[in-house]
């Protein structure tokens, strides 16, 4: 089973796809879609939803998984946010792959065992889960975190009949 994990974001989009065989976890590719400061508002958008579609038809990913929005003191920030969030589930709905949301302290106790975890734990947590040798950029690490934690909770998805957004 493949899933797709998105760490959404204007500037610094963290993509991964992670596969599931016979228990064991490993990292299909991963990657950050940096987008310049120079580069307009629209053309960011629209670069991420390219490379999410194309992640999408290279990797064939059974779900996707994306960091659930938290409090903004900005409402800046939570809008730009919300406009980057709707191009990736826009892209995966379109592609006809669910699209499960977490929140950023499920994701970190799913890893760690605590909510509260900080970011290096958690990226040494990813590495160790899928054997990698170096640790990935941030929002990468952050991504395949996302798609680890909807694998970690199949179980509770299934018993709660939870339904994609």
């Amino acid at each position: 089973m493949r899933i797709l994990g998105i760490d959404a974001s204007l500037r610094s989009t963290g993509l991964a796809v992670i596969e599931q065989q016979a228990g064991r976890l490993s990292a299909v590719e991963y990657a950050q879609i940096k987008n310049p400061t120079t580069l307009p508002h629209s053309s960011c958008l629209r670069r991420v939803h390219e490379e999410v579609v194309a992640v999408l038809k290279r990797c064939e990913p059974a779900a996707a998984a994306i960091e659930g929005g938290f409090y903004f003191k900005n409402a800046r920030t939570a809008l730009v946010l919300g406009e980057v969030r709707g191009v990736v589930i826009a892209a995966c709905a379109s592609a006809g792959v669910a699209i499960y949301e977490y929140s950023p302290r499920l994701v970190k106790q799913a890893l760690t065992g605590f909510g509260a975890a900080q970011k290096d734990q958690v990226s040494k947590m990813v590495m160790g889960m899928l054997g990698l040798k170096e640790s990935p950029q941030e929002d990468a690490a952050d991504a395949l975190a996302i798609a680890i934690c909807h694998l970690q909770n199949q179980s509770t998805i299934a018993a709660l009949k939870s339904e994609p957004i």
